[in-house]
């Protein structure tokens, strides 16, 4: 059991700047170990991170067409941050880009933006399909998860090859090392889960800019994300639940989770708890996650689904299958009284913390699993806002 009194002094540690300190005095908590002194100063090299399926979050790395390059100095130095529970995927800082055909097709435009507000500011990048112009269009937003780039996250999920065949626009902010030194969404402040405060305020920001200057059927806007990023796509959907028709989140929590530094290790190692909407329908909601990922208990995702089935009194239907030479699955349907699928829940067996059904080409995929883009993005297309 976690002691009040050690979590009041790793939020203490974490609040003067003692991230190294907060983590392992958390970490010895979580394994049930003793306390050591919190003057005794702790070497980044006796850190020991959660576990990560390192198989499953950089799969069959050999079959890549480019090798990855490691930088020591870099890698050193994220050591000393990756158990920061920005939900960090585990692998080398300095990776080998991906290339320009493995982002988009050819044709298609991937461009980039920044969006500004008394908030702050966000980069993204905006892929553009190829018959943008034919008529009010959907738009996915797609967040990435830590250490990753809005490239890096493109090529791994092929989003934008999906969304060139399905015709919609997909936009993927990008989190700067200044706001995490990760570049991992800060899923767990409180700051960062109001309407109109911090990082939600700055998706949705970029989310309405680019609604604005291109033609964007405003019924029909999503948001996904991976890991952080699923987090803070959970976020975006209980705050702006008049944006997004739908969300997608992959080996994410639910929204309100954690609330600080304690509360997401605990959330993280066993499943956090979760905000369950009063009155309004539900956001429709798609989950995936590995009942093998050791980096965010596969519980998450069980609390994710919950908020949709509180909500709203829905019913499940559970069906099984198989990737073929691949991971088996459980797929629960949610359904409405109309028969309308409300929410689903991809439960893969065998897989880590990483994307489901992805290309090598990108960074924390797992080619064995169902394929999460594709289902996500026909989920998307099932839904529209009323009116």
């Amino acid at each position: 059991m976690l002691s009040q009194n050690l979590i009041s002094e790793a939020t203490r540690l974490t609040l003067t700047g003692q991230l190294v300190e907060a983590t392992a005095l958390l970490q010895r908590m979580l394994r049930g170990e003793s306390p050591e002194p919190s003057h005794a100063r702790v070497s980044p090299a006796r850190l020991e991170p959660p576990t990560i399926d390192v198989k499953a979050s950089i799969v069959e790395e050999k079959e890549s067409r480019r090798t990855t390059r490691v930088s020591p100095a870099p890698l050193q130095s994220f050591d000393r941050l990756k158990d920061f529970p920005g939900l960090n995927l585990r692998g080398p800082m300095t990776r080998a880009p991906p290339a320009t055909t493995d982002i988009a097709p050819q044709g298609t435009r991937f461009i980039a933006g920044t969006f500004r507000s008394a908030n702050g500011s966000r980069n993204y990048k905006l892929f553009v399909p190829s018959r943008s112009q034919e008529k009010p269009l959907p738009l996915v937003v797609m967040l990435h998860g830590c250490t990753q780039s809005p490239d890096e996250f493109a090529a791994g999920t092929r989003m934008n090859f999906l969304a060139e065949e399905r015709n919609c626009f997909v936009v993927y902010p990008e989190q700067p090392s200044g706001a995490n030194q990760a570049k991992c969404w800060n899923w767990f402040r409180a700051g960062d889960q109001h309407r109109d405060g911090g990082e939600p305020s700055l998706i949705a920001g970029i989310t309405r800019q680019v609604m604005r200057d291109y033609p964007i059927d405003p019924k029909r806007v999503y948001v996904a994300g991976l890991s952080a990023g699923g987090a803070l796509a959970a976020i975006m959907a209980a705050t702006h639940a008049d944006l997004y028709a739908a969300v997608g989140i992959h080996s994410g929590l639910a929204c309100g989770a954690a609330s600080d530094l304690p509360s997401a290790f605990v959330a993280m190692r066993q499943g956090g708890g979760s905000e369950i909407a009063d009155g309004g329908p539900p956001v429709p909601t798609i989950v995936f996650h590995g009942d093998r990922d050791t980096t965010v208990h596969p519980n998450n995702g069980d609390r994710i689904v919950e908020q949709s089935i509180k909500a709203a009194g829905l019913k499940a239907k559970v069906s099984d299958g198989r990737v073929p030479h691949g991971h088996a699955y459980t797929r629960t349907n949610l359904t409405d009284p109309r028969g309308r699928a409300i929410s689903e829940h991809w439960n893969v067996h065998g897989a880590g913390h990483a994307w489901s059904g992805g290309s090598p080409a990108g960074s924390y995929t797992d080619p064995r699993g169902p394929d999460a883009t594709r289902e996500m993005l026909r989920f998307f297309l099932e839904h529209s806002l009323p009116g």
